[in-house]
């Protein structure tokens, strides 16, 4: 285990509150083929999203579709989506694959733009089944502290979290034979929403807390994501990217005339890395580390931070950057690491080279996993069980050409997780896991379309 790097430092640039908010501008939802059942609105809605195509197949980069189902239909294979034909799936607005969170009951999902002259907007939608999707509420401009390319999720119900993370390095010299490394600037920014009525309720901006030990020796975080909220709800959890540079070695110069130092990853010795803020006041950054994996923890587009049952918060580890087995635990007492918990779903599933790609926790230390074996092709489920450290693998006839790499969310109502699974370009059904049973079925069948994919289920 890794001893005494952990040093508090605070900064105290807290930005004001920001709100850019209006109507939205278009209101007028896609034709409904398949009209709300229940006129009240209160249906609980399992909403499915795809992906498209933007140059290359399965490259997910052309936006984002949506489209809702009871969870009775979601179940019946007799029930077909076609989320790609024209007035069925509403399309999400966003140039680039859209972040998509929901409110717990259904009722709403949450978006907020990624890139594109819109970068950095965020949208509530109000479901009302099938491709019918109402805008409602503010459009809140977080590109003021975030960017036009923010990381963002639910931290808790009503609760959205934005992150954002630069590094730059800095230098002395003119030429390569005399550039001299001086350290990496780490810079983070934070925004918090209230998704209920939506604005921005505070925001936050930093230098990341890393000794100039650590910053001496090439270590800086490039990028942050999958904020969450603790238990006690004063503490934000967020994952980052730790990147490491060898500051002794020859510098080359970069297209932009600037000078790189040569990455130093294999020399790591600093663990995965979680970056904690006070809340609500965002306030007092530290940094956590972990003693049993030094990988990373900033995610791709999907939760691998989970709060649990018991009160901890349960983190995998990213499968950028080679990914793995791990989940670990931060413990709700301390708000650090418990290097006496690991999770390793090589040895619950009795497996080699697992990685984790997306993962969702239900109730009582269970939670469903999407994994890989380190082959870059294929995809797996299992059912496993934090506390006892056991899993259960569940076939289906598609695993050999599923690829999880844009998954994004996991529904679950009642007794049953909803995964829509489809390998690029090809059709693929709704699959329907009972998790006290383990049992897996299919459901809906989902047509699909040239390159695109579906990737999420809320």
């Amino acid at each position: 285990m890794k001893k005494g790097l952990l040093k508090p430092v605070m900064y105290g640039a807290l930005g004001v509150a920001l709100l850019l908010g209006s109507c939205s501008k278009d209101n007028d939802p896609n034709p409904n083929p398949d009209p709300d059942p229940d006129p009240s609105g209160e249906t609980r809605w399992v909403t499915l999203t795809a992906a498209l195509k933007r140059t290359t197949d399965g490259d997910g980069d052309g936006g984002t579709y949506a489209y809702a189902v009871t969870p009775e239909q979601a179940a019946d294979p007799n029930h077909t989506v076609r989320i790609f034909d024209a007035g069925q799936g509403y399309h999400l607005k966003s140039e680039r694959t859209a972040r998509v969170q929901a409110s717990e009951d259904g009722q709403y999902l949450y978006n907020i733009q990624y890139v594109g002259a819109d970068g950095g907007i965020f949208n509530k939608y109000k479901i009302s089944g099938a491709g019918s999707f109402e805008e409602i509420g503010n459009e809140v401009n977080t590109a003021i502290i975030l960017g036009t390319a923010p990381r963002w999720t639910k931290a808790t119900e009503g609760i959205g979290v934005g992150v954002y993370a630069s590094a730059l390095t800095t230098f002395t010299g003119t030429t390569v034979a005399n550039y001299a490394f001086t350290g990496i600037t780490s810079t983070v920014r934070i925004a918090t929403l209230d998704l209920n009525n939506p604005s921005i309720t505070n925001t936050a901006e930093f230098e990341f807390p890393f000794t100039q030990e650590l910053i001496d020796e090439g270590y800086s975080v490039s990028r942050i994501d999958i904020p969450i909220l603790n238990q006690a709800k004063n503490k934000i959890f967020i994952g980052c990217q730790v990147n490491k540079v060898d500051p002794t070695g020859t510098p080359t110069v970069g297209t932009n005339g600037l000078p790189a130092w040569p990455n130093d990853a294999e020399n790591r010795t600093l663990g995965t890395v979680t970056l904690v803020v006070d809340y609500p006041s965002l306030r007092n950054p530290t940094f956590i580390e972990s003693g049993i994996t030094n990988l990373n923890n900033h995610s791709y587009r999907t939760m691998t931070q989970h709060l649990a049952t018991d009160g901890h918060v349960y983190q995998s580890i990213s499968f950028t950057g080679g990914g793995g087995p791990y989940i670990l635990r931060i413990d709700k007492n301390t708000s650090k690491y418990d290097d006496s918990y690991e999770f390793n779903l090589d040895d619950a599933l009795n497996v080699t080279g697992s990685r984790i790609r997306s993962w969702r926790y239900i109730k009582d230390g269970v939670a469903v996993v999407l994994y890989d074996t380190g082959s870059g092709t294929g995809g797996h489920l299992a059912i496993i069980d934090l506390n006892a450290k056991t899993g259960t693998k569940l076939s289906t006839e598609l695993e050999a050409e599923l690829d999880f790499q844009q998954q994004q969310g996991i529904a679950i109502v009642g007794d049953n997780v909803y995964l829509p699974l489809t390998p690029v370009t090809k059709d693929g059904n709704v699959y329907v896991i009972n998790w006290k049973t383990k049992s897996i079925t299919k459901g809906a069948k989902l047509v699909n379309g040239t390159g695109h994919r579906f990737i999420g289920s809320y």
